[in-house]
């Protein structure tokens, strides 16, 4: 019954042709949408409520301007997190083969991007392109371009990550590949950013430079214009909440950093103990050759080093694969963050000023202006996309670092189990058998 009225609801304000929506329309959906479980109790209720008590009164621009949203994105944006559990996906990508291209004037590797689908945005239900990283990353540029108000998901470092020197090496290739797939499916999971023109265009088009070569989207041209607006403005204060919201990313860059310092420190300090080990087991090796009735105790001791050299050799590469890129990606996932945070704090100011315009007018009673009420949609609408995005970013991170601690306890509980034990077991009668062979070795020895 509530999804009924919800339909109703659409027809009711949307028209009887296709759902185009204007701005103060567009509040009246994010408003419905805000208080549906509150909808869903007094459904329950009281039967008799239909959808024609919950709509606002109507305000904002004129109704001949359209909402630069899509309707099947005002949908999902009404949907938030309730399809992420995967069972009414439509969509999915992934990226694998990763391929070396060498050129005459540069080399460089390209992902081969797979999407299925049966949404009706796309033609065919299935699509393969191939992308290099430059085409993810104007993929990322033309999403801040015409969703300025979302949280767009950060690009692994364009350069070298630390510690690794060759960028054509399988390590790095493989780290890029993984962070670069968890890139499309956040994007892809995301109820708004999933149905964007520019996301369409790259995961379908064969040839992508073409759409490269177009110029600037309008909206960013509106956007570039409030920065200069907004500029010379001041901005009074920010709200409470956004401000929390600054302070929480200020503290969480920070701890996440110190963080990624000290595990890159136990990673050195683990592959110099490596390097020691490495050396240090073909010691017994080669003195075994020379001992004959120590040769098997001596084997023992040269087979444990090994096997505890190889634990730690998954462990580390456990932390260098699977650990630091969690926390590089949150690192970059507050600064944008904070990056919307700024484009917010321009519209607001750009609001406030033109406020103040008003105000300074020599009337007794001034009408708001039309362009002050778009300005103030559009802050309403910067505040309520950023708060719901920042709610599916903490509960995102909840699970990855929920995941990722709980990975990174099992893989030390299994390094412990193959080199510990081990050397409990089978190492340490190695060494026994050793120290009662020497001691019969040396009481065998004719006295000097």
């Amino acid at each position: 019954q509530l999804l009924i009225d919800l339909l109703n609801f659409f027809t009711s304000i949307g028209g009887s042709g296709p759902l185009m929506f204007t701005w103060a329309q567009v509040k009246v959906l994010r408003k419905w949408g805000n208080e549906r479980m509150w909808c869903a109790q007094e459904f329950l209720l009281c039967p008799s409520l239909t959808m024609q008590d919950l709509i606002l009164p109507n305000g904002g621009t004129p109704a001949g301007t359209a909402s630069p949203a899509s309707s099947s994105s005002l949908l999902n944006r009404l949907q938030l997190d309730d399809d992420m559990d995967g069972e009414t996906r439509d969509l999915f990508v992934t990226v694998d083969d990763p391929k070396k291209h060498v050129c005459t004037m540069e080399t460089y590797i390209t992902y081969r991007i797979t999407t299925k689908s049966t949404r009706v945005e796309f033609d065919l239900p299935e699509y393969s392109v191939r992308r290099r990283y430059q085409d993810f990353d104007w993929l990322r540029n033309k999403l801040e371009e015409s969703q300025p108000t979302h949280l767009i998901p950060p690009l692994p470092e364009k350069f070298v990550v630390k510690g690794v020197v060759d960028r054509f090496s399988e390590e790095f290739v493989e780290t890029r590949r993984k962070a670069l797939d968890k890139f499309l499916k956040r994007i892809t999971d995301h109820p708004v950013l999933s149905f964007n023109e520019h996301f369409n265009v790259f995961l379908t088009a064969k040839d992508l430079n073409a759409h490269k070569k177009q110029g600037m989207a309008l909206l960013t041209r509106v956007g570039e214009s409030v920065k200069h607006v907004a500029g010379g403005y001041k901005l009074r204060s920010r709200p409470l909440e956004f401000a929390a919201i600054g302070e929480y990313l200020d503290t969480f860059a920070l701890k996440l950093g110190t963080i990624d310092r000290i595990a890159q420190r136990i990673i050195k300090e683990e592959i110099e103990y490596l390097v020691e080990l490495r050396e240090y087991g073909p010691v017994y090796s080669t003195w075994s050759a020379l001992e004959g009735e120590l040769a098997e105790p001596l084997e023992g001791v040269s087979a444990c080093i090994g096997n505890c050299s190889t634990a730690l050799e998954e462990l580390t590469d456990d932390m260098t694969e699977d650990f630091l890129p969690v926390l590089r990606e949150y690192i970059l996932y507050s600064d944008s963050m904070k990056s919307v945070l700024k484009k917010r704090d321009h519209v607001q100011a750009e609001y406030e000023a033109k406020l103040e315009a008003v105000a300074l007018r020599k009337e007794e009673r001034p009408k708001v202006p039309a362009d002050v009420e778009k300005c103030q949609d559009r802050m309403e609408c910067f505040n309520a996309d950023l708060k719901a995005d920042m709610e599916r970013w903490q509960n995102n991170k909840r699970q990855d670092f929920r995941q990722l601690l709980m990975g990174m306890a099992d893989k030390n509980i299994q390094y412990y189990e193959k080199a510990v034990l081990w050397f409990c077991t089978q190492g340490f009668f190695a060494f026994i058998l050793l120290w009662i062979s020497l001691v019969i070795w040396r009481s065998l020895e004719p006295p000097c």
